[in-house]
């Protein structure tokens, strides 16, 4: 190992044990990776709504087309022009066939932007708990305040409120934990 990855593995290390013992940065930390997904794929779902747009344009234009082709075709074998009436439908058909393949682009392009859309939903939503559970560990210390003024009127036991503190305290890092966890396997 490099002296360069060893400071780097340090460096995780050392950032690692700082947002445990500050939870409430953690959160914070992913709720902008949070926002910044969201921001990326609202810019994606803006670029694919355009695509789309272009994609519809170009069917009707090659419907149009095609309706001129094959009106000529008539036309052609009506003027007993076989010469004429051959060109246009190999003109008619390639025509259907460009439409055959912008017709599949843009199912494409629909299955990415409902996809993206599912995406979309489903980072707000995971932000929204990350943003709720980010109030929570703001508001914990405003709680442990409260308890320990319930202790100081005569509360017996206080270890035992103590442990579940602590508890609660554990839970919270297991919960933000599985949450980056989430993260990265979702990035």
């Amino acid at each position: 190992m490099s002296i360069f990855e060893n400071f780097n593995q340090f460096l995780e290390t050392r950032l690692e044990e700082f947002l445990k013992k500050h939870p409430n940065l953690q959160i914070q930390i992913l709720i902008e990776q949070l926002e910044e997904q969201e921001k990326d794929t609202k810019l994606l779902i803006q670029q694919l709504e355009a695509d789309q747009d272009i994609l519809e344009k170009e069917i009707l234009s090659l419907g149009k087309q095609i309706k001129l082709w094959h009106q000529r075709i008539d036309k052609a074998v009506n003027a007993n022009r076989v010469d004429l009436a051959q060109s246009a439908q190999e003109r008619e058909a390639a025509l259907l066939r460009q439409g055959n393949q912008t017709w599949g682009k843009m199912t494409g392009v629909k299955e990415r932007l409902k996809k993206s859309q599912e995406l979309l939903l489903s980072i707000q939503k995971r932000k929204k708990e990350v943003e709720v559970k980010y109030n929570q560990e703001k508001a914990a210390p405003e709680q442990t305040k409260k308890t320990n003024d319930f202790e100081t009127r005569g509360w017996q036991n206080s270890s035992k409120y103590d442990s579940v503190d602590s508890l609660e305290q554990k839970f919270r890092e297991l919960e933000i934990d599985e949450m980056l966890r989430d993260l990265k396997r979702k990035s």
